[in-house]
């Protein structure tokens, strides 16, 4: 099986998506914003021609802008998002996927080149991070699965990509960093964002 993309999103319901950014500006614009979040998110990964599939956070939508048969959908489970993520890639690799990337729904600047560098920087390193601006990731890719790079971390935390990277230093595992972008979870990021206007 050749290289497979994985998308993290969350079920768009009020209350319960972009919770930050609505202590500013409520829950009508966060949902606003997470639903734009995700159409720019989908136009981007429709230009990747790969085996690409939705990981929905609680349950999986029938009808909505995933489907049409492009994507194949599944539900998250874990306790955590390190959980989550490690599962989503063990099911990856146990399929026989060489060269598998995740991705979240929160990063308005993420464009086709950077996801097809990320594939393509796989063929020579086992791995890639991309870095977000707060201090998380908004991509990361394997060639073999390191599952230890899921475990004992708090997640959602400004320490994730600096642990990450400090743990392929210390496993001594290849790996190559793309240009860093800005995730949209706070009002001053929305703020900030030239690629989201509500």
């Amino acid at each position: 099986m050749g290289p497979t993309l994985l998308i993290f999103i969350k079920n768009p319901e009020r209350g319960k998506v972009k919770t930050r950014l609505a202590e500013t500006a409520g829950d009508d614009t966060a949902l606003e914003v997470y639903q734009k979040l995700l159409r720019i998110t989908q136009s981007v990964t429709d230009q990747m021609n790969i085996h690409r599939e939705v990981w929905y956070s609680r349950f999986i939508e029938q009808n909505d802008i995933w489907s049409g048969g492009q994507y194949k959908k599944k539900r998250q489970r874990g306790k955590d998002l390190g959980g989550r993520m490690k599962l989503a890639f063990r099911e990856a690799f146990a399929r026989g996927s060489g060269r598998v990337v995740i991705i979240g729904s929160d990063c308005p600047g993420l464009r086709p080149p950077i996801l097809r560098q990320a594939f393509r920087l796989l063929r020579d390193h086992k791995v890639v991070v991309g870095p977000a601006r707060d201090g998380g990731y908004y991509l990361l890719g394997m060639k073999e699965f390191y599952p230890a790079l899921f475990d004992r971390k708090k997640w959602s935390t400004s320490a994730v990509c600096e642990q990450t990277i400090q743990q392929l230093d210390e496993m001594k595992v290849s790996y190559r960093i793309l240009p860093e972008l800005n995730d949209i979870d706070t009002q001053q990021d929305l703020d900030q964002s030239k690629h989201l206007s509500v």
